[in-house]
């Protein structure tokens, strides 16, 4: 077998790490190429200053958002989640790795971020938001001291619906674009890939959006449409990946999260790092997050991406550094995994290459390891999350030997909760009962 003009024996040999991937075995990568931020800084095109914009756009935004949407009204329109830490769960888990000590774990609960459930709030409702504004102020019916509820009358809903915005989704994604999009009026699509769970179609269709199915992976629904938007010029096509837009919107939590630490006197220093443990697909979101991260605190914190044995994309195009010119599907890797926010073959080479100096390092997990972590969230702390979500929950344990240098007993250890808060109590409870 041949790939890319190498056997598979020349990779194997090339990148020893290559056997246990292609038998979908669980890996630790420790990145070689780890720099200090200030230097890996010159390998993205986006800024400090550009976050802050973010954010206070996002500020414009928030009176709209309480009128339209009742979930954020009484936080003023700011889509923010609470930081919750889990003794119960990190018990369980130092029991069930064998751990040498117990860790201090918290779970950023973007799992319940409000109106659409799942990190994907973040980027998403902010690109929508973004495309907004620019449209709104290209028409002349808004300006930048305007109150932005002047963005729910009749005229520029009226504007709204005479536009279009399209995205390909294996679910959360698509959820978060549409239900936000649908809001504000315009004209919505969803592209979805077969593995995305049939709740998530309903619900969107309930809200008004069309949603397009494939046979087909994630990759066919992003091509698929963005073909269809390029021949539309009233469309919008949201590229979750390429997006600088979407990353920028993940990418304010970063400073979020450090008034939500410092409001709890948790201390992130060089002998009290923060150890984050971030649920990657095709690696907007957690590229975001690590980006805002690594702006609020610098050097003194770790991030690790977490995927699915059998959708390890990012971890490939970054050990290998072909990026976006890999799919694990040409290794002849499933791509199927329950963890369907992760099915993704192919990383989005913008995001890779943005933190291919950035990011500590990867690791996979096997979706009968994901069933299991979420199982004992549930019993543990009565804390419900989709399989997708129990990807960062491993992370100490997979760390602990690579990055035996890192005070890993003295750090703050953080799982990045992604989505599971609008999953149907009858879908949850088949996740709860799960057996393989």
């Amino acid at each position: 077998m041949i790939v890319y003009g190498k056997s598979i024996d020349t990779w194997q040999h090339d990148y020893p790490l290559m056997s246990s991937l292609l038998a979908t075995v669980p890996v630790c990568w420790r990145n070689p190429e780890l720099v200090p931020f200030s230097e890996a800084l010159s390998d993205i095109s986006l800024t400090a200053t550009d976050v802050s914009e973010a954010s206070t756009r996002l500020q414009r935004f928030a009176p709209l958002l309480a009128e339209l949407f009742p979930e954020v009204a009484a936080t003023r329109g700011i889509i923010e989640s609470e930081l919750q830490e889990v003794p119960a769960f990190s018990a369980a888990l130092a029991e069930r790795y064998s751990l040498p000590w117990q860790p201090r774990l918290w779970l950023k609960k973007d799992s319940h971020l409000p109106i659409s459930g799942s990190v994907k709030a973040r980027g998403g409702i902010y690109e929508v938001l973004f495309h907004a504004e620019q449209l709104a102020l290209r028409h002349r019916v808004l300006s930048l001291t305007d109150d932005y509820r002047i963005l729910a009358s009749d005229t520029c809903r009226d504007l709204f619906r005479r536009h279009r915005i399209a995205v390909g989704s294996t679910g959360n994604l698509g959820l978060s674009i549409g239900i936000a999009a649908s809001g504000l009026g315009f004209e919505t699509t969803v592209h979805m890939s077969a593995d995305a769970r049939q709740w998530k179609k309903d619900k969107l269709r309930s809200h008004g959006v069309n949603v397009i199915e494939y046979e087909g992976d994630y990759g066919q629904a992003v091509e698929q449409g963005r073909q269809q938007a390029e021949h539309d010029e009233h469309c919008y096509f949201i590229d979750d990946e390429n997006s600088r837009n979407l990353f920028l919107g993940y990418a304010v939590a970063g400073e979020r999260l450090k008034v939500q630490l410092a409001e709890k006197n948790i201390p992130v220093d060089a002998e009290h790092p923060l150890c984050v443990y971030l649920p990657c697909g095709v690696g907007g979101g957690p590229g975001g997050i690590a980006f805002g991260l690594k702006l609020a605190f610098g050097d003194h914190v770790h991030c690790f991406f977490a995927e699915p044995t059998e959708a390890p994309c990012m971890l490939m195009g970054l050990y290998t550094g072909l990026h976006e010119a890999l799919s694990v599907a040409d290794f002849g890797i499933s791509n199927r995994t329950a963890a369907d926010g992760l099915a993704v073959g192919r990383p989005s080479g913008f995001v890779g290459r943005s933190m291919a100096r950035m990011i500590d390092g990867c690791y996979t997990v096997p979706d009968n390891e994901l069933f299991g972590l979420l199982q004992s969230l549930d019993a543990t702390e009565n804390l419900q999350l989709e399989p997708s979500a129990l990807a960062g929950a491993p992370g100490v344990a997979r760390i602990i030997e690579a990055f035996a240098d890192l005070p890993l007993q003295n750090a703050t250890h953080l799982i990045w909760g992604t989505g599971g808060g609008m999953v149907p109590a009858e879908e949850m409870q088949h996740y709860l009962t799960y057996r393989g």
